[in-house]
């Protein structure tokens, strides 16, 4: 049994009808039926009866409803006691450039939301620095792109990101966006790429040598914003992943996909041991994960998919 089943049941003994219920609830006649007909067969007795004009409680649905409505009550004192008694502490959690574009503020505004008592302290850096201050225990948590640094970390991988080659469409001008590229297409391109210590190099680097090309790299830039600037303004091209190319970028750069099933960042949600964390990193935990989730289903993280464990 549910506390929405109670719901539903309360608010259709209150109107008197299936269908106004529904229509108030925000359901189809039908799914509510369905759960009236599994609450009925979970107490193994008929709580409405149809008539003429709607439906009314049998004797077993009156006294079930007395009942129903004092449940709701207590749960919805349950409610407010846990609001009352809100959670609060400092959370320090860390988020790539790139991550921290797209996820930011989302979460700031999730966190607001569901703990207003919780104060934030975030950490814009690259994966591998996040990851040495998280050894250091100078944040509570991170999204990482790698995890073999730390010993005694909780790891949640939560989604994959492809790699796009980004880029001018006057530079791209033999391809429509959003057209895969082979990466021996995007070695023949003038590139600016991060440095050879940076975790997204590496990855690339190695697409490139599984393919058996040299890539042109025209310049070298430890820095996203430098990086997608450079970009827009100079007849040169990068290789970053979709939410690289968002926000102040989109529209002025094109997305075309690389062609190598290898070729991918599998973002983790990174935390010092969960016996380490205090309840309001664990409750930061559960909202960024959520969150993260709720992104890629709803198409705003372009080119993720979310991990199966």
């Amino acid at each position: 049994m549910e506390l929405r089943q109670l719901r539903y049941f309360v608010r259709v003994v209150e109107l008197g009808s299936m269908g106004r219920a529904a229509r108030e609830l925000g359901l189809v006649p039908s799914a509510l039926s369905q759960q009236i007909s599994r609450l009925e067969g979970e107490l193994a007795t008929r709580l409405l009866q149809r008539t003429a004009t709607g439906v009314i409680p049998t004797d077993a649905g009156l006294a079930f409803w007395r009942q129903a409505q004092m449940a709701l009550r207590h749960a919805d004192q349950a409610v407010v006691a846990a609001r009352e008694a809100r959670l609060s502490g400092a959370v320090s959690i860390g988020f790539a450039p790139s991550t921290a574009s797209l996820l930011a503020r989302p979460f700031i505004a999730a966190m607001h939301d569901r703990y207003p008592d919780v104060r934030l302290h975030l950490v814009e850096s690259l994966s591998g620095h996040l990851a040495g201050m998280l050894n250091a225990r100078l944040l509570d948590l991170a999204v990482l792109f790698q995890t073999d640094s730390g010993r005694h970390w909780s790891v949640l991988p939560l989604l994959d990101e492809k790699l796009f080659v980004v880029a001018r469409p006057d530079l791209v001008s033999d391809r429509q966006p959003r057209q895969p590229m082979t990466v021996a297409d995007a070695a023949r391109l003038p590139l600016a790429m991060p440095s050879k210590t940076h975790g997204l190099r590496i990855l690339v680097d190695a697409a490139f040598d599984r393919a058996g090309v040299e890539p042109d790299i025209a310049l070298e830039i430890d820095g996203l914003t430098t990086l997608m600037n450079t970009v827009i303004d100079t007849p040169i091209a990068t290789i970053q992943p979709g939410v690289a190319a968002g926000g102040m970028h989109e529209g002025r750069l094109c997305l075309y996909p690389l062609d190598d099933p290898y070729l991918f960042r599998r973002n983790v949600v990174t935390s010092v041991s969960d016996d380490e964390l205090s309840p309001a990193a664990l409750a930061a935990r559960v909202v960024l994960a959520d969150l993260m989730r709720t992104l890629v289903r709803d198409g705003h993280w372009p080119g993720a998919t979310i991990h199966e464990s």
